[in-house]
């Protein structure tokens, strides 16, 4: 079937987009049986529902004409739930009914009320909008319904879960009772068909299914991860694929700005998408991603609703869906347009059974797997760098003048090889991902194995996993080492998550190469391998463009810091300090409390608390310097029975 039904200004306006066979939606909203009825359509995100409704209301605008008169009071409106939603049914009608001189005016949350009434007051034949601030435009007399020929609600059943159900029936209400109503959702829940009997007469149902819609070019694919590698697998994922532009989902937005911090610390063109953010922040994050400057999103559900990027290839979701619809609707960003997309599902082992529910529900297929390891990205790397377009551009006169200056300065491999270092500087690094069924049956099969590595610091994968504000769990190499200090510390939010790969690609190192990261509160103390210390100190030295952290050498190693508990009770003491109180009083110390809150030993001293733990129940301190109990001072005893205090003697 072809769009030859249409009115010819919309047929060529087709034809100029390279439609030339209608998706099942599109074919069924123009079908003589569906013609001039209310509809009510359940058709999945992608499937090219926004120009089949734009088509099935083209008779009721323009009858046999071919071009709209002059705007008045508007023909049309449709309503969305989000705003960039709307301006994205903006853009498909702008283009569609643009041969027809069809004025297409947007009223969405965000944007500048008083610009919007201008235009509704210059007239509109198509209103398109969310519901909040239609309902706004219409309370205060800005929008005429009066003419309306024709209502759209575009993903109804969205509408209702974020509370607009009021909104929407106030709109319904306002409009005449011999408009044509179309109502598009994704599923018919039970308010959807409550709306449709109150609101429309003799509604012709379709229902497209999933199969034949816009989720048949979408490769699904569930990646088995370790709860600690999620942000890593995020990264090999998208450096696995390489697509155009990527699109990845977090549940809240705490998870969004973290997500996109650590990527842009490993060097990723990305942006984030949050309810948090103006208009104007959101609408230059899309157009980043639209013209290249960006290639990944990082995006709550329901501030990706509506996106609809030509080059989208690749979802991601880091955080799995609450339910079939919101899994549905992520994906659906992809694989539109007759282009092939890819869905990928992070699982952890907790959320396993979660997963299956979610895919079984949707009758999705998914292949399951292991993320893609450093190995495979670098391998794919080389055969991408060999079938790079630079290679197909023809050389100029000036691209072959320097060719000739580099072989008479430089061998062909030199010249190679630095190619082939300029080709990787511009990828980020892939990361070292533990597959969680290797990591199960590895501690099942010989845990006291395990245990002792943990105990002598060998478990590398704990560092990746290290707590905000933490050191390392690895506390020493098997190979000689070299200590390096970093000028930021918890103060400034450091955590080994992200200054482990900043470490590696200031140095130029492997992960393998380090060796404990001790964070302090204004700086950070890591140990380096002996074999790469020297060309580490001096990659470290070059300006780095995306980050001005200074990083220098230590003279010595420095000293295991001890607990928090430990130092908050410590003594401070420097040389000479073993006599003071000596010389400050002459007076017997037999039953003076000692300086340091320790256990007497056997010579009469005391042990360090390095040896033994501060009593819990002391309640106060001496004085610095002071050996004996703090004078006027009362002191819990630790014999004494609970709620009974023992006074010591003055003086």
């Amino acid at each position: 079937m072809s769009f030859s039904t249409t009115s010819p200004p919309l047929a060529r306006a087709l034809a100029e987009r390279s439609y030339d066979k209608p998706t099942p939606v599109q074919a069924a909203v123009l079908d003589d049986e569906a013609a001039g009825r209310d509809l009510l359509v359940s058709a999945q995100t992608g499937s090219g529902k926004t120009v089949a409704y734009g088509l099935a209301m083209a008779s009721d605008l323009l009858g046999e004409a071919e071009r709209f008169e002059r705007a008045a009071a508007p023909l049309a409106l449709i309503v969305a739930p989000t705003r960039e939603l709307a301006l994205q049914v903006h853009r498909e009608l702008a283009w569609l009914y643009q041969h027809a001189d069809g004025r297409v005016v947007a009223c969405v949350g965000g944007m500048d009320p008083r610009r919007e009434q201008r235009e509704l007051a210059a007239g509109a034949h198509i209103v398109v909008g969310t519901p909040g601030r239609l309902c706004d435009h219409l309370r205060r007399g800005h929008l005429d319904t009066s003419e309306l020929k024709v209502v759209v609600l575009d993903e109804a059943d969205e509408m209702l879960n974020m509370g607009f159900r009021e909104d929407m029936e106030f709109i319904l209400e306002s409009t005449p009772e011999t408009r044509r109503s179309l109502l598009f959702s994704a599923t018919f829940p039970r308010g959807i068909i409550a709306l449709a009997k109150q609101y429309q007469q003799d509604a012709f149902r379709i229902e497209v299914a999933g199969d034949e819609g816009g989720h048949a070019d979408i490769d699904y694919r569930a990646i088995r991860v370790a709860p600690g590698d999620v942000e890593h697998a995020v990264v090999n994922v998208l450096r696995f694929f390489e697509a155009p532009s990527a699109l990845v989902f977090c549940n809240t937005r705490e998870a969004v700005r973290h997500l996109q911090a650590a990527l842009l610390e490993r060097g990723f063109a990305v942006v984030a998408l949050s309810g948090e953010l103006t208009q104007n922040e959101r609408t230059q994050a899309l157009q980043s991603l639209r013209d290249g400057r960006s290639r990944v999103c990082v995006a709550t559900d329901v501030a990706a609703r509506g996106i609809d990027l030509p080059s989208l290839d690749l979802v991601i979701h880091a955080d799995l869906p609450n339910d079939p619809e919101v899994m549905q609707h992520r994906s659906g960003r992809t694989g539109r347009a007759g282009r092939k997309g890819v869905s990928v599902l992070l699982v952890p082992p907790a959320r396993r059974k979660r997963a299956d529910m979610l895919l079984h529900l949707s009758g999705i297929d998914a292949l399951w797997g292991t993320a893609p390891q450093a190995d495979e990205i670098r391998k794919l790397d080389h055969e991408r760098m060999l079938k790079d377009a630079v290679f197909e551009e023809e050389e100029t006169p000036d691209d072959l003048a320097l060719a000739q200056a580099l072989l008479a300065e430089r061998t062909p491999e030199q010249i190679a090889a630095a190619l082939a270092r300029l080709y990787r500087a511009r990828l980020p690094s892939p990361e070292d991902i533990i597959d969680p069924g290797e990591v199960r049956s590895r501690t099942r099969d010989d845990r006291g194995r395990d245990h002792a590595r943990d105990a002598r610091g060998d478990d590398r994968s704990e560092r990746l996993r290290s707590k905000p504000g933490k050191s390392s769990a690895r506390h020493g190499m098997a190979e000689p080492s070299v200590w390096f200090r970093a000028a930021i510390g918890r103060r400034k939010n450091a955590e080994a998550r992200w200054l482990l790969p900043m470490i590696c690609r200031r140095g130029g190192i492997d992960k393998r190469d380090i060796g404990a990261i001790r964070i302090s509160d204004t700086t950070t103390e890591f140990e380096i391998s002996a074999r790469v210390a020297d060309s580490f100190a001096a990659k470290i030295q070059r300006p780095d463009k995306e980050d001005s952290i200074r990083i220098e050498p230590l003279p010595h190693a420095p000293q295991a810091e001890a607990p928090p508990e430990k130092r908050a009770h410590a003594p401070r003491r420097e040389a000479g300090d073993v006599d003071r109180a000596t010389r400050r009083d002459d007076r017997p110390r037999e039953t003076a409390r000692p300086k340091h809150r320790g256990k007497p030993d056997r010579d009469g001293g005391t042990k360090s608390t390095d040896d033994w733990a501060p009593r819990k129940k002391d309640k106060h301190r001496s004085k610095p310097g002071h050996t004996g109990p703090a004078v006027g001072v009362t002191a819990w005893s630790t014999k004494a029975a609970p709620g009974k205090k023992k006074k010591k003697r003055r003086g």
